[in-house]
């Protein structure tokens, strides 16, 4: 299914928003999709959880077809690590409305739900997740200075305070139709002598 990245975004997004509340002393916390730069160009406050990077599985590169039934086999899947930029915004300017303070808060509170609970399935799951067996593991993935001198860069802004979560694995279907085979009617193993020089 193509709808994969936005499912696991989704997913996401719902799990941090429906464990974040009251943690913040400026009020309710939006979680959005959204890169920070453009929570703060609208002036707003808010939990980013911005997809920057998708990268193919390496240690999946050779999956074998799927096989479906005696005649039929199906092009594996497409698997996929999907990493998160996770960024606080608060109305710094404003300290009623928020402060450095209920950043390092709501990221502290994000580290320790994906520390205790790394796994998002059954109930978690949102989009075209919902009543599949999908499991999406979340890992605090630790960047060099280069790697979020980059990132920031990307963004045009000044560094935020932020952490990166890889989740694995996403998987997306090919868009192709199951394909006929012949079953194996009869195995012929062959037997060598393994010579040495």
């Amino acid at each position: 299914m193509y709808q994969a990245l936005f499912a696991t975004s989704e997913t996401i997004r719902r799990y941090i928003e429906n464990r974040i509340g009251g943690i913040a002393t400026s009020g309710v916390m939006p979680v959005v999709l959204n890169t920070p730069q453009e929570i703060r160009s609208s002036n707003r406050q808010g939990v980013s959880v911005w997809l920057y990077r998708v990268m193919r599985d390496p240690e999946r590169l050779n999956d074998p077809p799927e096989r479906l039934g005696w005649n039929q086999v199906r092009t594996p899947p497409l698997p996929l690590r999907l990493h998160y930029l996770i960024t606080p915004i608060t109305d710094n300017a404003n300290p009623p409305l928020g402060s450095p303070s209920d950043e390092q808060l709501l990221l502290g509170r994000v580290l320790q739900m994906f520390h205790s609970h790394p796994v998002l399935r059954g109930a978690d799951l949102q989009g075209q997740f919902i009543g599949t067996a999908v499991e999406l593991r979340m890992r605090l993935e630790p960047l060099s200075l280069e790697e979020i001198t980059r990132v920031w860069e990307a963004l045009e802004g000044s560094y935020q305070l932020s952490v990166s979560y890889e989740a694995s694995l996403v998987n997306i279907e090919a868009d192709t139709e199951p394909e006929s085979v012949a079953p194996v009617q009869v195995a012929m193993p062959e037997y060598g002598v393994i010579v040495s020089r």
